[in-house]
Protein backbone atom coordinates (compact mmCIF):
# COMPACT_ATOMS: atom_id res chain seq x y z
CA UNK A 1 0.00 0.00 0.00
CA UNK A 2 2.81 2.34 0.87
CA UNK A 3 4.65 1.64 -2.37
CA UNK A 4 1.44 2.08 -4.31
CA UNK A 5 0.73 5.41 -2.73
CA UNK A 6 4.30 6.53 -3.32
CA UNK A 7 4.04 5.65 -6.92
CA UNK A 8 0.81 7.61 -7.26
CA UNK A 9 2.25 10.75 -5.69
CA UNK A 10 5.19 10.60 -8.03
CA UNK A 11 2.94 10.24 -11.07
CA UNK A 12 0.73 13.10 -9.98
CA UNK A 13 3.77 15.30 -9.35
CA UNK A 14 5.13 14.50 -12.80
CA UNK A 15 1.79 15.17 -14.44
CA UNK A 16 1.43 18.51 -12.66
CA UNK A 17 4.93 19.43 -13.76
CA UNK A 18 4.12 18.62 -17.38
CA UNK A 19 0.87 20.55 -17.24
CA UNK A 20 2.61 23.57 -15.68
CA UNK A 21 5.21 23.53 -18.42
CA UNK A 22 2.58 23.33 -21.09
CA UNK A 23 0.64 26.22 -19.53
CA UNK A 24 3.82 28.29 -19.24
CA UNK A 25 4.76 27.58 -22.84
CA UNK A 26 1.27 28.52 -23.98
CA UNK A 27 1.41 31.77 -22.03
CA UNK A 28 4.77 32.64 -23.54
CA UNK A 29 3.52 31.91 -27.05
CA UNK A 30 0.43 34.04 -26.46
CA UNK A 31 2.51 36.85 -25.05
CA UNK A 32 4.82 36.70 -28.06
CA UNK A 33 1.85 36.81 -30.39
CA UNK A 34 0.43 39.83 -28.64
CA UNK A 35 3.79 41.59 -28.71
CA UNK A 36 4.06 40.99 -32.44
CA UNK A 37 0.55 42.38 -33.00
CA UNK A 38 1.22 45.60 -31.05
CA UNK A 39 4.62 46.01 -32.66
CA UNK A 40 3.05 45.55 -36.07
CA UNK A 41 0.45 48.30 -35.40
CA UNK A 42 3.07 50.66 -34.09
CA UNK A 43 5.36 50.15 -37.01
CA UNK A 44 2.61 50.35 -39.59
CA UNK A 45 3.55 53.11 -42.10
CA UNK A 46 -0.09 54.14 -42.34
CA UNK A 47 -0.43 54.69 -38.62
CA UNK A 48 3.00 56.22 -38.09
CA UNK A 49 2.73 58.67 -40.97
CA UNK A 50 -0.85 59.97 -40.50
CA UNK A 51 -0.41 63.78 -40.46
CA UNK A 52 -1.95 65.83 -37.68
CA UNK A 53 -3.50 68.09 -40.29
CA UNK A 54 -5.40 65.31 -42.05
CA UNK A 55 -9.07 66.08 -42.89
CA UNK A 56 -10.21 63.85 -40.04
CA UNK A 57 -7.87 65.54 -37.58
CA UNK A 58 -8.95 68.97 -38.77
CA UNK A 59 -12.62 68.18 -38.24
CA UNK A 60 -11.94 67.00 -34.71
CA UNK A 61 -9.57 69.81 -33.75
CA UNK A 62 -11.37 72.71 -35.43
CA UNK A 63 -15.14 72.31 -35.17
CA UNK A 64 -17.32 75.17 -36.37
CA UNK A 65 -17.84 77.53 -33.45
CA UNK A 66 -19.95 80.54 -32.62
CA UNK A 67 -18.29 83.87 -33.41
CA UNK A 68 -18.65 86.74 -30.93
CA UNK A 69 -18.04 90.21 -32.41
CA UNK A 70 -18.91 93.85 -31.83
CA UNK A 71 -20.74 95.63 -34.61
CA UNK A 72 -20.11 99.23 -35.65
CA UNK A 73 -22.75 100.42 -33.20
CA UNK A 74 -21.00 98.71 -30.28
CA UNK A 75 -23.45 95.82 -29.89
CA UNK A 76 -21.97 92.46 -28.92
CA UNK A 77 -23.30 89.95 -31.44
CA UNK A 78 -23.07 86.15 -31.28
CA UNK A 79 -22.87 84.95 -34.87
CA UNK A 80 -24.03 81.34 -35.51
CA UNK A 81 -21.28 78.89 -36.49
CA UNK A 82 -22.72 78.41 -39.99
CA UNK A 83 -25.45 80.96 -40.76
CA UNK A 84 -27.66 79.66 -43.56
CA UNK A 85 -30.64 82.03 -43.63
CA UNK A 86 -29.25 85.55 -43.96
CA UNK A 87 -31.28 88.75 -44.22
CA UNK A 88 -29.07 91.67 -45.25
CA UNK A 89 -31.19 94.40 -46.90
CA UNK A 90 -29.35 96.55 -49.47
CA UNK A 91 -26.32 94.26 -49.13
CA UNK A 92 -27.49 91.69 -51.68
CA UNK A 93 -24.68 92.70 -54.07
CA UNK A 94 -22.05 91.72 -51.49
CA UNK A 95 -23.86 88.51 -50.52
CA UNK A 96 -24.03 87.37 -54.13
CA UNK A 97 -20.36 88.22 -54.61
CA UNK A 98 -19.69 85.71 -51.81
CA UNK A 99 -21.98 83.10 -53.34
CA UNK A 100 -24.76 83.57 -50.77
CA UNK A 101 -28.45 84.11 -51.55
CA UNK A 102 -30.48 85.96 -48.88
CA UNK A 103 -33.82 84.76 -47.48
CA UNK A 104 -35.35 88.11 -48.54
CA UNK A 105 -34.20 91.14 -50.51
CA UNK A 106 -34.43 94.90 -50.05
CA UNK A 107 -37.07 96.70 -52.08
CA UNK A 108 -38.42 100.21 -52.57
CA UNK A 109 -42.09 99.35 -52.91
CA UNK A 110 -41.99 96.44 -55.35
CA UNK A 111 -38.68 97.50 -56.92
CA UNK A 112 -35.58 95.61 -55.88
CA UNK A 113 -32.05 95.95 -57.28
CA UNK A 114 -32.83 95.48 -60.97
CA UNK A 115 -29.26 94.63 -61.94
CA UNK A 116 -29.30 91.68 -59.53
CA UNK A 117 -32.72 90.22 -60.31
CA UNK A 118 -31.35 87.52 -62.58
CA UNK A 119 -29.62 86.10 -59.48
CA UNK A 120 -32.44 86.89 -57.03
CA UNK A 121 -35.37 85.29 -58.85
CA UNK A 122 -37.86 83.83 -56.41
CA UNK A 123 -36.41 85.70 -53.41
CA UNK A 124 -39.20 87.57 -51.56
CA UNK A 125 -38.98 91.36 -51.24
CA UNK A 126 -38.99 93.38 -48.02
CA UNK A 127 -40.36 96.88 -48.62
CA UNK A 128 -38.26 99.65 -47.05
CA UNK A 129 -40.08 102.57 -48.72
CA UNK A 130 -41.80 103.49 -45.43
CA UNK A 131 -38.92 102.54 -43.17
CA UNK A 132 -37.69 99.25 -41.75
CA UNK A 133 -40.27 96.43 -42.00
CA UNK A 134 -42.08 95.27 -38.87
CA UNK A 135 -40.69 92.44 -36.72
CA UNK A 136 -43.60 90.27 -37.89
CA UNK A 137 -42.46 90.64 -41.51
CA UNK A 138 -38.87 89.77 -40.58
CA UNK A 139 -40.00 86.75 -38.55
CA UNK A 140 -41.81 85.39 -41.60
CA UNK A 141 -38.44 85.03 -43.34
CA UNK A 142 -37.07 82.97 -40.41
CA UNK A 143 -33.51 84.38 -40.55
CA UNK A 144 -30.70 83.01 -38.40
CA UNK A 145 -28.61 86.18 -39.00
CA UNK A 146 -29.59 89.78 -39.77
CA UNK A 147 -27.10 92.32 -41.14
CA UNK A 148 -28.23 95.94 -41.38
CA UNK A 149 -26.53 98.07 -44.04
CA UNK A 150 -26.93 101.32 -42.15
CA UNK A 151 -27.59 102.45 -38.58
CA UNK A 152 -30.78 104.10 -39.86
CA UNK A 153 -32.32 100.68 -40.44
CA UNK A 154 -31.89 99.83 -36.76
CA UNK A 155 -32.96 103.19 -35.31
CA UNK A 156 -35.97 103.97 -33.09
CA UNK A 157 -35.94 100.63 -31.31
CA UNK A 158 -35.87 98.52 -34.48
CA UNK A 159 -32.52 96.98 -33.60
CA UNK A 160 -33.81 95.73 -30.25
CA UNK A 161 -36.83 94.17 -31.95
CA UNK A 162 -34.80 92.52 -34.71
CA UNK A 163 -32.19 91.24 -32.23
CA UNK A 164 -34.92 89.22 -30.50
CA UNK A 165 -35.60 87.43 -33.80
CA UNK A 166 -31.99 86.60 -34.73
CA UNK A 167 -28.43 87.86 -34.03
CA UNK A 168 -28.27 91.32 -35.64
CA UNK A 169 -25.11 93.07 -36.86
CA UNK A 170 -25.32 96.80 -37.71
CA UNK A 171 -23.00 98.83 -39.96
CA UNK A 172 -22.79 102.59 -39.56
CA UNK A 173 -22.91 102.86 -43.35
CA UNK A 174 -21.71 99.91 -45.41
CA UNK A 175 -22.08 101.92 -48.65
CA UNK A 176 -19.36 104.32 -47.54
CA UNK A 177 -16.68 101.62 -47.64
CA UNK A 178 -17.94 98.78 -49.79
CA UNK A 179 -14.64 96.87 -49.80
CA UNK A 180 -14.30 97.01 -46.03
CA UNK A 181 -17.91 95.96 -45.48
CA UNK A 182 -17.51 93.05 -47.91
CA UNK A 183 -14.54 91.78 -45.88
CA UNK A 184 -16.60 92.08 -42.69
CA UNK A 185 -19.54 90.22 -44.19
CA UNK A 186 -17.14 87.52 -45.37
CA UNK A 187 -15.91 87.09 -41.80
CA UNK A 188 -19.44 86.93 -40.39
CA UNK A 189 -20.49 84.28 -42.88
CA UNK A 190 -17.31 82.22 -42.77
CA UNK A 191 -16.52 83.36 -46.33
CA UNK A 192 -13.30 85.29 -45.77
CA UNK A 193 -11.49 83.39 -48.52
CA UNK A 194 -14.20 84.25 -51.05
CA UNK A 195 -14.12 87.89 -49.93
CA UNK A 196 -10.33 88.07 -50.34
CA UNK A 197 -10.53 86.64 -53.86
CA UNK A 198 -13.30 89.06 -54.87
CA UNK A 199 -11.41 92.06 -53.50
CA UNK A 200 -8.15 91.11 -55.22
CA UNK A 201 -9.94 90.71 -58.55
CA UNK A 202 -11.64 94.08 -58.11
CA UNK A 203 -8.40 95.82 -57.16
CA UNK A 204 -6.83 94.51 -60.35
CA UNK A 205 -9.78 95.74 -62.42
CA UNK A 206 -9.49 99.22 -60.88
CA UNK A 207 -5.74 99.29 -61.47
CA UNK A 208 -6.10 98.33 -65.14
CA UNK A 209 -8.91 100.85 -65.73
CA UNK A 210 -7.02 103.64 -63.97
CA UNK A 211 -4.00 103.11 -66.21
CA UNK A 212 -6.14 103.25 -69.36
CA UNK A 213 -7.92 106.41 -68.21
CA UNK A 214 -4.67 108.13 -67.23
CA UNK A 215 -3.37 107.63 -70.76
CA UNK A 216 -6.62 108.66 -72.45
CA UNK A 217 -7.89 111.57 -70.34
CA UNK A 218 -5.32 112.31 -67.69
CA UNK A 219 -6.18 115.49 -65.79
CA UNK A 220 -9.74 115.74 -67.13
CA UNK A 221 -12.74 116.34 -64.85
CA UNK A 222 -15.91 114.28 -64.65
CA UNK A 223 -19.33 115.18 -63.23
CA UNK A 224 -21.94 112.64 -62.11
CA UNK A 225 -25.36 114.32 -62.04
CA UNK A 226 -28.42 112.64 -60.57
CA UNK A 227 -31.94 113.65 -61.61
CA UNK A 228 -34.46 112.51 -59.00
CA UNK A 229 -37.98 113.27 -57.83
CA UNK A 230 -36.59 115.46 -55.03
CA UNK A 231 -34.27 117.47 -57.25
CA UNK A 232 -31.01 117.54 -59.19
CA UNK A 233 -27.63 117.00 -57.55
CA UNK A 234 -24.01 116.32 -58.39
CA UNK A 235 -22.44 113.36 -56.61
CA UNK A 236 -19.20 113.88 -54.71
CA UNK A 237 -16.47 111.36 -54.17
CA UNK A 238 -17.44 109.69 -50.92
CA UNK A 239 -20.11 107.15 -51.87
CA UNK A 240 -21.57 104.99 -54.62
CA UNK A 241 -20.72 105.97 -58.21
CA UNK A 242 -18.99 109.18 -57.10
CA UNK A 243 -16.55 107.14 -55.05
CA UNK A 244 -15.77 104.84 -57.97
CA UNK A 245 -15.29 107.65 -60.49
CA UNK A 246 -13.30 110.07 -58.36
CA UNK A 247 -11.62 108.17 -55.54
CA UNK A 248 -10.90 104.84 -57.18
CA UNK A 249 -10.44 105.70 -60.84
CA UNK A 250 -8.79 109.01 -59.98
CA UNK A 251 -10.83 111.18 -62.34
CA UNK A 252 -11.01 114.87 -61.40
CA UNK A 253 -14.18 116.42 -60.01
CA UNK A 254 -15.87 119.77 -60.37
CA UNK A 255 -15.10 122.56 -57.94
CA UNK A 256 -18.77 122.37 -56.97
CA UNK A 257 -18.12 119.14 -55.06
CA UNK A 258 -14.49 119.59 -54.08
CA UNK A 259 -15.41 119.81 -50.40
CA UNK A 260 -18.94 118.43 -50.56
CA UNK A 261 -20.34 114.91 -50.77
CA UNK A 262 -23.04 116.24 -53.07
CA UNK A 263 -24.15 119.62 -54.41
CA UNK A 264 -27.56 120.80 -55.65
CA UNK A 265 -27.63 121.73 -59.32
CA UNK A 266 -29.90 124.45 -60.71
CA UNK A 267 -29.97 126.74 -63.72
CA UNK A 268 -28.27 129.41 -61.62
CA UNK A 269 -25.20 127.31 -60.81
CA UNK A 270 -25.07 125.44 -64.12
CA UNK A 271 -22.61 127.94 -65.70
CA UNK A 272 -20.15 127.03 -62.92
CA UNK A 273 -20.13 123.37 -63.95
CA UNK A 274 -16.49 122.75 -64.85
CA UNK A 275 -16.38 119.20 -66.19
CA UNK A 276 -15.03 117.68 -69.39
CA UNK A 277 -17.33 114.65 -69.19
CA UNK A 278 -20.80 114.34 -67.69
CA UNK A 279 -22.59 111.16 -66.63
CA UNK A 280 -26.34 111.58 -66.15
CA UNK A 281 -28.48 109.33 -63.92
CA UNK A 282 -32.30 109.39 -64.06
CA UNK A 283 -33.18 107.87 -60.68
CA UNK A 284 -36.04 105.36 -61.01
CA UNK A 285 -37.22 107.35 -64.03
CA UNK A 286 -38.54 109.95 -61.59
CA UNK A 287 -36.27 112.70 -62.87
CA UNK A 288 -37.46 112.58 -66.48
CA UNK A 289 -39.22 115.96 -66.50
CA UNK A 290 -36.33 117.73 -64.77
CA UNK A 291 -33.88 116.08 -67.16
CA UNK A 292 -35.82 117.29 -70.21
CA UNK A 293 -36.15 120.78 -68.81
CA UNK A 294 -32.48 121.21 -68.01
CA UNK A 295 -30.96 119.53 -71.06
CA UNK A 296 -33.12 121.53 -73.45
CA UNK A 297 -32.05 124.87 -71.97
CA UNK A 298 -29.57 127.20 -73.72
CA UNK A 299 -27.46 127.29 -70.56
CA UNK A 300 -26.99 123.52 -70.59
CA UNK A 301 -26.16 123.50 -74.27
CA UNK A 302 -23.49 126.16 -73.77
CA UNK A 303 -21.47 123.93 -71.44
CA UNK A 304 -18.17 122.78 -73.09
CA UNK A 305 -18.79 119.11 -72.22
CA UNK A 306 -22.20 119.27 -73.90
CA UNK A 307 -20.79 120.98 -76.97
CA UNK A 308 -18.12 118.28 -77.24
CA UNK A 309 -20.85 115.60 -76.98
CA UNK A 310 -19.30 114.24 -73.81
CA UNK A 311 -22.60 113.66 -72.00
CA UNK A 312 -23.66 110.07 -71.31
CA UNK A 313 -26.89 108.85 -69.72
CA UNK A 314 -26.14 105.73 -67.70
CA UNK A 315 -28.22 103.14 -65.90
CA UNK A 316 -29.58 104.06 -62.49
CA UNK A 317 -29.92 100.33 -61.85
CA UNK A 318 -26.28 99.97 -60.90
CA UNK A 319 -24.85 103.51 -60.90
CA UNK A 320 -26.80 103.90 -57.67
CA UNK A 321 -25.92 100.38 -56.54
CA UNK A 322 -23.72 99.51 -53.59
CA UNK A 323 -21.34 96.60 -54.04
CA UNK A 324 -18.57 95.24 -56.24
CA UNK A 325 -20.95 93.89 -58.87
CA UNK A 326 -22.36 97.40 -59.39
CA UNK A 327 -18.94 99.02 -59.19
CA UNK A 328 -17.53 96.72 -61.87
CA UNK A 329 -20.38 97.69 -64.20
CA UNK A 330 -19.74 101.40 -63.52
CA UNK A 331 -16.07 100.97 -64.43
CA UNK A 332 -17.07 99.24 -67.68
CA UNK A 333 -19.36 102.17 -68.55
CA UNK A 334 -16.67 104.75 -67.84
CA UNK A 335 -14.16 102.96 -70.04
CA UNK A 336 -16.65 102.39 -72.82
CA UNK A 337 -17.60 106.07 -73.01
CA UNK A 338 -14.34 107.86 -72.26
CA UNK A 339 -11.59 105.61 -73.61
CA UNK A 340 -12.03 105.54 -77.35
Amino acid sequence: MHRYLGYKKSSIRQSLTVISCLLLAGSLLAACGKTQEVSGAQSSPKAAQTPASSPVADKKSAPATELVVKDEQGHEVKIPASPKRVFAPYLEDSLLKLGVKPVAQWANGSLGHDYLQDQLQGIPKADFSAGSPSPEVIMSFNPDLIILQTATYGAKGVYEQYAKIAPTYVFNSASGEVEKSLATIGKLLGKSSEADQALKAYEQKVKDAKEKLAKAVGGKKVAVIRFAAKGISMMGGNYLAGNVVHQQLGLGKSKLVEKENSAPISMEVLPQLDADYIFVINQYGQGTEKLKEMTSSPIWNSIPAVKAKHVYEVSDKYWLGSGLIAYEKIIDDVLKNIVK
